[in-house]
Formats: C-alpha cells, sequence, structure tokens
C-alpha cells in the first residue's frame, strides 16, 4: 500500500507545479512550494521536469530567515514546456 502512495505523489507533484507553472507567473520558491502545493522537495522535482525537456531557469532570490539573516534561495522560472509531456 505505501508504494502505490509513493508512486501516485511522484506522478501528481510534477503536474501540480507543471499546473501551477501555467496559471500563475511562472516563479516558484521553495517556500511557496510547500505552503501552496505541498511539495517539501521543490528541488528533486524541477530536477525531474528539466529530464522531461522543460526549460526552468533558476534565479537567486535573497530571503530573511528566522534569525534575521539574509540567506538565498531558489527562485524558478518556467522559460517553455516541451510540445509533448506525457508525465
Amino acid at each position: 500500500m505505501a508504494q502505490n502512495k509513493r508512486n501516485r505523489s511522484s506522478i501528481t507533484q510534477p503536474i501540480r507545479l507543471v499546473d501551477y507553472f501555467n496559471k500563475t507567473s511562472k516563479f516558484i520558491d521553495p517556500l511557496e512550494s510547500w505552503k501552496v502545493l505541498g511539495i517539501y522537495r521543490l528541488a528533486a522535482q524541477i530536477h525531474l521536469l528539466r529530464k522531461a525537456g522543460f526549460n526552468i531557469i533558476t534565479h537567486k532570490k535573497p530571503v530573511i530567515n528566522q534569525w534575521n539573516e539574509t540567506v538565498t534561495v531558489g527562485n524558478y522560472e518556467l522559460k517553455s514546456a516541451p510540445t509533448i509531456w506525457n508525465p
């Protein structure tokens, strides 16, 4: 049963992410990914989409952490998608 759940989420997370890119400004960072899409490991999903032919650019985004320090996170931008994608 756990295996079925794992396979389902490994398919639905990239679909959710592509849907989000298509419906918004095409930018997402890890915190927004977690809050809005429930995707904790955003970079892993970005990697899968890039392997599938998506052109996704990584921008550096400065953010303030809980200790009031400036840190940098990836802010991903969808530039283009493959004409055919079969998740």
